[in-house]
């Protein structure tokens, strides 16, 4: 996987999950939680985003396995976002992209490939 491939998912996994700060605080919240104030639509277009990087991470070789926790980690934080006011809230909390980049790095720094 070459440094830009890996830079572009990082900073969708970023932008979706982790982008800003609450002020004053080390809260940090992103474009999923931001969504999930938008009923309906918000939570699906964010569970589409975020099955691109599941897609983008099965190309680059993960183990099936991998790829399960993978959209485990996405269907939970749907069913999150799925829930009338608490779902933003949850969705700063639960980060399904940052947990999902992880297993992504643990599988590139393993050179399974």
């Amino acid at each position: 996987m070459n440094a830009h491939s890996r830079a572009r998912l990082e900073a969708i996994a970023d932008l979706l999950d982790s982008r800003w700060r609450i002020p004053g605080t080390g809260v940090r919240f992103g474009a999923d939680a931001l969504l999930s104030l938008l009923p309906g639509l918000g939570p699906v277009v964010s569970t589409a985003i975020s099955t691109y990087l599941i897609w983008a991470s099965r190309r680059l070789g993960v183990s099936t396995g991998t790829v399960l926790r993978m959209i485990g980690n996405v269907g939970l934080d749907a069913v999150i976002s799925s829930v009338p006011l608490a779902g933003p809230v949850g969705d700063v909390f639960f980060r399904a992209n940052r947990r999902n980049m992880a297993l992504l790095r643990t599988h590139l720094a393993s050179g399974s490939a």
